[in-house]
């Protein structure tokens, strides 16, 4: 009797839970500019982007962990040259 009463309030449960969003694409163009990956972060200076937002992250540098797939992102190395260009 307790098995089917714990079943049956399971399955009750479960029909409350509202299924999670699917995540939006990245939509920043971070693929279109992994040829800027091993160049100086003063390149970026002179360019336009069609994201949203840019963001510059620095070694130890905090960020948020938010994402927003329409935010591009440059990662640079110690020297300032960049690492890696992704959404988020």
């Amino acid at each position: 009797m307790r098995r089917t009463i714990a079943i049956l309030a399971t399955a009750a449960l479960a029909g409350c839970v509202e299924p999670l969003p699917e995540p939006e694409p990245a939509t920043c163009g971070a693929e279109t500019l992994q040829g800027l990956v091993g160049q100086r972060e003063e390149v970026l200076a002179a360019m336009t982007f069609e994201a949203s937002a840019v963001r510059v992250i620095r070694p130890g540098q905090a960020v948020t962990m938010d994402y927003s797939p329409r935010r591009i992102n440059f990662e640079l190395d110690r020297a300032g040259r960049i690492l890696r260009v992704f959404c988020g």
